[in-house]
């Protein structure tokens, strides 16, 4: 009988898991697009709820204290103008 010699075993290498993303902050809104650096003051706000949405798998109701206080941050911007 003949014996099937088979490949010694070969381990692949696997790449390392990603490095999670940074959290965003107030002083990341300079790095951010023209329009975050429009909000003023409520651009930390804007970034929170980004953060939110990103960490919860895009679940906007998982964020509504976030939207919710970007939401009356604006108002208050647009009454003082």
């Amino acid at each position: 009988m003949d014996e099937i010699q088979s490949e010694p075993n070969q381990r692949k290498a696997t790449p390392p898991p990603p490095t999670p993303p940074q959290p965003l902050h107030q002083s990341d809104a300079d790095e951010e697009d023209e329009n975050v650096k429009q909000l003023d003051g409520c651009a930390s706000h804007y970034l929170s709820m980004q953060e939110c949405i990103a960490n919860s798998n895009r679940d906007w109701k998982a964020c509504q204290a976030e939207v919710q206080a970007l939401k009356a941050c604006m108002e208050k911007r647009r009454g003082n103008k």
